[in-house]
């Protein structure tokens, strides 16, 4: 049997930076940049995905393998649905996708140069038989190409176009009578073609960036982190094993043995509430052999202690409750650790979030570069915040002393207030502010009342 903590683990992770719903900044939907952005809040891959709902699968393929990547691409002409919907959208790659990636100086920054993706091709329908689609493969190369060269597509046809380009290249298997073309058929490798190369262009101008995020556990850089599962999953294989070899001992144990002695030249033996076993022989016997299974209770440590080994390293999701009373400053100096492993992961993913939905602010704004664009304009943070009690009545009588003494000022303890979860998320501060004006008159007319009583 095996005992998943790993996917217990990666589970309690993502519910835990997801506990609160993430924070984010886009323009207002009066704009035409405000509703090109709504429409990528509402669908960002254009399957019917949420920010939200992308954002969970990120953060889910960051901590399950450790890395995941986002090419935010623009939709111009026929579409999955056979519509163009002139938008921009992201495209999820998964780290198994992600062949290979260059990284380069260039005008003083560290920039991807080369990105390599596999995906899936095909997957419509042929003929007339709702059940036969078509399934294939193809190769995505996106290389910064430096320096002039003549445009072959789009507006730009025939004009130069100078500085640091864009350019995608399609490779897809050779085909030979509907059979992939092998290389080498020993080793399974397939030969592969270049079927089309373009250049992608945004107000008619080449990209000067490529436009893929990769997302880390550290950071958004194209190097390849280290996995913060690692730990757990040795030990969970460890677990497993130490669990087979403890349920064939359980099987050996369970399962009595029967034996004779003295029974000279007798038959076959059968076992069963009809049967007798007989002999003549003086002082023969029968019996039973049963084991006591004393050497199991080694085992049992061992898996206990595996058990509790992995809630340690994991979010103790897995750690049985402690019978004892245990302070809130104990409380938080034993999960400090967790902690700062998931607001490590939930901050570098903000930022590679951010950058993505910078990326799709710039395909639809006027900016020359997606750095360009600043907080105010697009961002998006997730939750660091993973404790699950609130303000003690102390900490909300201190919080608001320091207001009333002009230590603070009302918005930041509104925004404490809420981060705390006593109020609510839904609700900004001015709104907050008006409910507290309006019930303050009915508060002082009750105080007197009480007064005069």
């Amino acid at each position: 049997m095996f005992f998943n903590a790993t996917a217990r683990t990666l589970a309690g992770y993502v519910g835990m930076i997801f506990r609160k719903p993430p924070y984010l900044q886009l323009p207002e939907n009066r704009s035409a940049l405000g509703k090109a952005m709504a429409e990528f809040n509402n669908d960002a891959d254009m399957l019917g995905t949420s920010l939200y709902g992308y954002a969970k699968q990120v953060v889910g393929e960051v901590v399950s393998v450790g890395r995941c990547g986002t090419l935010v691409d623009w939709e111009g002409g026929a579409s999955r649905t056979g519509q163009g919907e002139n938008r921009a959208y992201a495209a999820l790659y998964r780290a198994e996708q992600i062949l290979n990636w260059r990284v380069e100086r260039v005008n003083g920054r560290s920039i991807a140069t080369l990105v390599v993706l596999h995906e899936p091709t095909g997957g419509e329908r042929t003929g007339t038989d709702l059940f036969d689609s078509t399934a294939g493969e193809q190769i995505r190369v996106l290389r910064l190409v430096h320096g002039s060269s003549l445009m072959a597509d789009g507006p730009m046809e025939g004009r130069t176009a100078e500085g640091p380009r864009c350019v995608v290249d399609i490779w897809r298997p050779k085909l030979v009578d509907g059979k992939s073309l092998m290389v080498d058929s020993r080793k399974g490798k397939t030969e592969w073609q270049l079927v089309e190369t373009r250049v992608p262009l945004r107000l008619g101008r080449p990209l000067p960036l490529i436009p893929f995020v990769f997302h880390g556990p550290e950071n958004s850089r194209p190097a390849v982190a280290r996995l913060i599962l690692d730990d757990i999953i040795p030990v969970n294989l460890g677990h497993y094993r130490m669990d087979a070899d403890y349920k064939h001992g359980l099987h050996y144990t369970a399962l009595p043995t029967a034996y004779v002695s003295g029974f000279e030249n007798a038959p076959a033996l059968k076992i069963g509430s009809s049967v007798a076993w007989t002999t003549e022989t003086t002082g023969a016997t029968a019996g039973f052999l049963e084991y006591t299974g004393q050497g199991l209770t080694s085992f049992e440590r061992a898996l206990d202690h595996a058990e509790r080994l992995m809630a340690v390293m994991g979010s103790r999701l897995l750690e049985g409750q402690k019978k004892i009373a245990e302070t809130a400053e104990a409380m938080q100096i034993r999960q400090s650790g967790e902690d700062s492993i998931l607001s490590s992961v939930a901050t570098s993913i903000s930022e590679s979030l951010t950058h993505v939905l910078r990326w799709a602010y710039w395909w639809n704004g006027t900016e020359q570069y997606p750095e360009d664009i600043t907080d105010q304009q697009a961002l998006l943070d997730l939750n660091t915040d993973f404790r699950t009690h609130g303000m003690s009545s102390n900490e909300v009588t201190s919080l608001v002393s320091a207001w009333q003494a002009g230590a603070i000022s009302q918005d930041t303890m509104f925004e404490l207030f809420r981060r705390s979860e006593i109020l609510p998320d839904g609700r900004g501060n001015e709104e907050e502010a008006a409910l507290v004006k309006r019930g303050f008159p009915e508060r002082q007319a009750k105080e007197a009342e009480l007064e005069k009583r």
